[in-house]
Formats: structure tokens, sequence, C-alpha cells
């Protein structure tokens, strides 16, 4: 997905500039969209929760979900604050087994 969207960024930009120096300014604003979706992509930063070694106290509760996280190698469970959504990632022990995927937090 990332990959599209920089190349299309690419393209917006490419296909606005030559015309835009040419003299037909009406392009701008394309080449402004396709400069704003490179620069996006090219500073998108991943953010990924570390995951906390102590269950959170209230409001917190803990869900059904549980994976290994592929990183440590340890379980993780999924905690979350039901009035905003958020969620917390709590290691629950033990070393590198087999398990669940990957990690989806963002």
């Amino acid at each position: 997905m990332r990959a599209s969207v920089l190349g299309l960024g690419i393209v917006l930009v490419a296909a606005a500039v030559l015309p835009v120096f040419a003299g037909w300014p009406a392009l701008i604003p394309l080449a402004f969209t396709g400069a704003v979706l490179v620069l996006v992509i090219v500073f998108e930063r991943p953010v990924y929760k570390p995951d906390e070694a102590a269950r959170p106290g209230p409001p917190w509760q803990q869900t059904d979900e549980r994976f290994i996280d592929p990183e440590t190698g340890k379980p993780v469970t999924v905690f979350v604050k039901p009035e905003t959504g958020e969620r917390r990632y709590v290691q629950t022990g033990g070393g590198r087994g087999g398990g669940c995927g990957g990690r989806h937090r963002r």
C-alpha cells in the first residue's frame, strides 16, 4: 500500500511539474497533492507501543485477545480502556513458543 501511494505521488508530481513550468499554473494543485503524498509516505513513522511488564489498573479491562510477540517470543495479553478504546499490550510470561502471528498495533 505504501509503495502504491508513493508511486501515485511521484506520478502526480511528474505529470504536473513540466506543464506548470511551461506556463500552465492550473496544474499546481496536482503537483501539490502529489508532493504531499510523497512527503507523508517518506516521513511517516510507524508507531508501535512497547509491551508493558505490569497489568494496568482500573479502568482497564482484560480482553480475550492474546498472541505471541514475534519480536520477543513472549505471550502478550491485550487490555482495553472502555471509555476511550485505547489498548495496552502486556507481556504475560514465558519464553519462546509457537502461536499467533504478527503484531498489528498502530
